[in-house]
């Protein structure tokens, strides 16, 4: 129930940054095309929103396996191997994101220092770009829940997205329609 809710609230909050994106580069163009007169602040913000949709996007498709990825390689080695393979990636992801997370903190604590706001809007730096610690810190308890799911044998891998497995299903999909469409 909470893992139900919990998701909602994410896929909801990157469909809310992803129209306000859209909604506000619409506008913007509207604005500028229309009427010769641009918001002075929209590709600003828009720079912003598409920052927090990417790193809570990472954070979300490491969740549910939508990454793409090239895992043919690892797929071939033995059981063993493959989750030794995996574990070594994961940490060295975790290594990746804790690197970026303390790098984060240190850039957002001085801009908290310093003061220093946006360009076109009279909000302090810091607090727009504290995607960059939730984020990250986001990331690393995706990937943690992941390597406990491959100690515990839950998992294998990252499962990745395999498109050219989806391209084959879809082709396959294709020749039956039309195979059902000579028959007719």
């Amino acid at each position: 129930m909470l893992g139900k809710l919990i998701n909602r609230l994410e896929e909801s909050f990157l469909c809310l940054l992803l129209v306000a994106m859209t909604l506000l580069v619409f506008a913007e163009v509207v604005a500028r095309f229309g009427f010769n007169a641009g918001i002075h602040w929209a590709q600003e913000v828009t720079l912003l929103l598409s920052a927090w949709f990417v790193l809570f996007g990472a954070s979300y498709g490491v969740k549910v396996g939508s990454h793409i990825g090239v895992d043919v390689f690892v797929k071939m080695l033995p059981r063993n191997v493959h989750r030794g393979v995996t574990m070594l990636a994961l940490a060295l992801c975790l290594f990746y994101c804790c690197l970026f997370l303390y790098g984060s903190w240190i850039y957002l604590s001085k801009m908290k220092m310093i003061g220093i706001e946006l360009e076109d809007l009279p909000v302090e730096k810091w607090i727009p770009m504290s995607v960059l610690v939730i984020g990250f810190v986001l990331l690393i308890v995706r990937f943690l829940n992941l390597f406990w799911k491959v100690i515990t044998h839950k998992a294998d891998g990252f499962h990745l997205a395999d498109e050219a497995e989806e391209s084959m299903h879809i082709a396959e999909e294709l020749k039956a329609m039309k195979e059902q469409e000579e028959t007719k």
